[in-house]
C-alpha cells in the first residue's frame, strides 16, 4: 500500500505524556516540527527545532490563547487535497505549507466535571476551540493527512514514519475513525455538562415533576469507551464487552481495582453492581450477599465481620457461589468468615480490604486464586445518573432508585404501633427490599434479612417463599413489600406464620381491607408512600 510522506507535523497537546520522546523521534526523521504554547516551549526545552505556530500564522496568540490555530495558513495546511490542482494552487498563493500530521489532545474538560460539576465559567474554558477543528480537518483529509490524539498512538506513528517515510492510507483511515469518535466523546461530555446546568437551574426554580422532560434532553448522545473485552455474555455464544461513560467517576465500579482472580464475567459484573449497590442503602457496617442479581441475605452489626457473618447466615444454601457488596473495609474477621470450610465467594466489591483480609482470602481457601476482589473506594452512586434499558429499536430512561428514604414521610396506619426494634427492623428490610427483583418481600430481624421472595408473578407466592426461606426466624421478623398489597391474603400469610410487623408503599384501593386485616391481628404497619419496584 503506498505510503504518504510525512515532512511536517503540527503539535498541539493538552496531556503531553510521551511528547518530547515522540517530537525527538520525529525530528530525527528529518520532520520539521510545528507548535504552539506550552507544547512548543516543552519541545524546544528538550533541545529540538520548532517553529512557533504564530511566526508561521503571521498573528499571535491572542485572546488568552483562545485564538492562535484558527487561521488558513493551518487549516488551508490540512485540508488541502495534494492530488486537486485547485487546492495546490491556492496553498501556493497564499504561502500555505502542507501539514502531514497533526498531534493534538484537547483541554482537560472531562477531568475537570470528572469530580462534580464546575461552575460553568471554570469548565467553560476548558472547552476546546482549535484543537477540534484541527483534529477533524486533519481527519476529514484523511487522505493525505495523518492525526494522533491519544499518546498511545505515537509509537507505531513514529515506527512507520522511520521505516516508511510515512504513513499509509489504511493507517490513516483507523488513526481518523479514533479521531472522529475523540471529539464525539468529547463533545458530548460537554453537552451533557450543560444538559445538567440547564436542569438544575429549572428545578431551583420549582421542584420538578415525576416525570418531567426537565430530566431528559430532547437528544441524549451516551459517549462510552470499551474498557474491556469479556470472555463472553450472560451465555457462551454472546460476544460481550465492558463500556466506560466517559465522565464516569473514578471510584465507579468500572473503574474497581481488582486486587485478584480471574477475569471478570459479564455475570460477575451485573451482581457486583447490584452487591455494590444494595450494600450503598444499608446502615454501617454492613453487608450484601447478592445470588443471580438478587439480595440473598444482608445485615448490619457493630463490626463488619459480625455483619459478614450475619448476612451470610440469612441463606447459607444460596449464599454459596455469591457475590457480594460492602459499604466498609473488609476486615481481617469477615475474610475469617468468608474462608471457612464449605463456603465459596465469587466476588467482593467493598471501599477497601485490609492487607490482613487481602492475605486471608488468597491464601487460606481452596477458591483462593479465583476470588475476584474489587476495590471501588467511591461512597456509591451521585444520585443523578439515568438509566438505561435497551428495547427493539431504541431505549428507555428513566433516573435511578438511589438516595435516602424519607422517614419522617412514612405513616403508620394502624391501631397498633411499631416499638423501637420493630422499627429498626423495617427500616432495614426496607433498605433491603428495594433491591430485590418485583414482586419483592424481605424478611428482616435483628439487623439481618432472614426470608426473601423475590421475582414472583404474585405477591403472595414471594411471601411464602420469604416465609419458607426465614423458617423459624419468621416469628417477630418484619416484613417489606417493594409496592402494594392487592389484597388482605398476604397480610393473612405472614401474621399466621408469625410475622410482627409490616412495612409498604400503600395506594392500593383496598388500602382499608388490608389495614383492617393488621389491625385485627394487632399488627403495625407503616405505609411509606413510595414504592421501590425493580424489573
Amino acid at each position: 500500500m503506498p505510503t504518504t510522506p510525512v515532512q511536517q507535523a503540527l503539535l498541539s497537546v493538552s496531556d503531553k505524556t510521551g511528547l518530547v520522546e515522540f517530537a525527538r523521534r520525529l525530528s530525527a526523521a528529518g520532520v520539521r516540527l510545528l507548535s504552539t504554547g506550552g507544547t512548543r516551549k516543552a519541545i524546544e526545552d528538550a533541545g529540538l527545532p520548532v517553529r512557533d505556530v504564530a511566526e508561521y500564522t503571521g498573528y499571535p496568540e491572542m485572546m488568552d490563547g483562545r485564538v492562535k490555530t484558527l487561521h488558513p495558513r493551518i487549516h488551508g495546511g490540512l485540508l488541502c487535497r495534494r492530488d486537486n490542482s485547485g487546492d495546490t494552487a491556492s496553498a501556493a498563493e497564499h504561502g500555505i505549507e502542507m501539514i502531514d500530521l497533526v498531534v493534538v489532545n484537547l483541554y482537560p474538560f472531562e477531568q475537570t466535571i470528572a469530580a462534580g460539576d464546575p461552575p460553568i465559567e471554570k469548565a467553560i474554558e476548558q472547552i476546546d476551540i482549535g484543537g477540534p477543528s484541527m483534529v477533524r480537518s486533519a481527519a476529514k483529509n484523511h487522505a493525505f493527512v495523518a492525526v494522533a490524539t491519544d499518546p498511545s498512538q505515537y509509537d507505531a506513528i513514529a515506527e512507520a514514519i522511520e521505516s516508511r517515510g510515512g504513513t499509509s492510507l489504511e493507517e490513516r483511515q483507523k488513526l481518523a475513525a479514533a479521531a472522529f469518535a475523540h471529539t464525539a466523546k468529547y463533545d458530548a461530555a460537554i453537552a451533557g455538562y450543560f444538559s445538567r446546568q440547564t436542569g438544575a437551574r429549572q428545578t431551583d426554580a420549582k421542584p420538578p415533576a415525576a416525570g418531567g422532560d426537565e430530566h431528559f434532553p430532547e437528544r441524549l448522545d451516551v459517549s462510552l469507551v470499551r474498557k474491556a473485552s469479556l470472555r463472553y455474555g450472560e451465555n457462551p455464544h454472546q460476544p460481550a464487552a465492558l463500556y466506560a461513560l466517559a465522565d464516569a467517576a473514578p471510584t465507579s465500579l468500572v473503574y474497581g481495582e481488582q486486587l485478584n482472580g480471574k477475569e471478570l464475567s459479564y455475570n460477575n459484573l451485573l451482581d457486583l453492581d447490584a452487591a455494590w449497590a444494595a450494600a450503598q442503602t444499608l446502615p454501617k457496617p454492613g453487608v450484601a450477599v447478592l445470588k443471580h442479581n438478587n439480595p440473598c441475605g444482608a445485615a448490619t452489626a457493630a463490626t463488619v465481620g459480625e455483619a459478614t457473618r450475619l448476612a451470610w447466615d440469612g441463606d447459607p444454601l444460596s449464599a454459596f457461589g455469591s457475590i457480594l457488596g460492602y459499604n466498609a473495609p473488609v476486615d481481617a474477621a469477615s475474610a475469617e468468615c468468608l474462608a471457612e470450610p464449605g463456603k465459596f465467594v465469587e466476588a467482593i466489591a467493598a471501599p477497601d480490604f485490609t492487607p490482613e483480609a487481602i492475605e486471608i482470602l488468597t491464601t487460606k481457601p481452596k477458591w483462593r486464586a479465583n476470588v475476584r476482589l474489587v476495590k471501588i473506594g467511591g461512597a456509591g452512586a451521585s444520585g443523578r445518573r439515568l438509566m438505561l434499558r435497551a428495547i427493539d429499536g431504541g431505549y428507555l430512561a428513566q433516573t435511578a432508585d438511589e438516595g435516602p428514604d424519607e422517614f419522617d414521610k412514612w405513616q403508620c396506619v394502624t391501631d397498633a404501633k411499631p416499638t423501637d426494634e420493630q422499627l429498626k427492623d423495617l427500616k432495614f428490610a426496607w433498605a433491603a427490599c428495594r433491591h430485590v427483583k418485583s414482586n419483592a418481600i424481605v424478611l428482616a430481624r435483628g439487623g439481618m434479612l432472614v426470608g426473601v421472595g423475590a421475582g414472583q408473578m404474585s405477591r403472595v407466592d414471594s411471601v411464602e417463599i420469604a416465609i419458607r426461606k426465614a423458617g423459624d426466624r419468621v416469628r417477630g421478623a418484619a416484613l417489606a413489600s417493594d409496592a402494594f398489597f392487592p389484597f388482605e391474603d398476604s397480610i393473612q400469610t405472614a401474621h399466621e406464620a408469625g410475622v410482627a410487623a409490616v412495612i409498604q408503599p400503600g395506594g392500593s384501593k383496598r388500602d382499608q381491607e388490608v389495614i383492617h386485616a393488621c389491625n385485627q391481628f394487632g399488627m403495625p404497619m407503616l405505609f411509606t408512600g413510595k414504592r421501590h419496584f425493580r424489573h
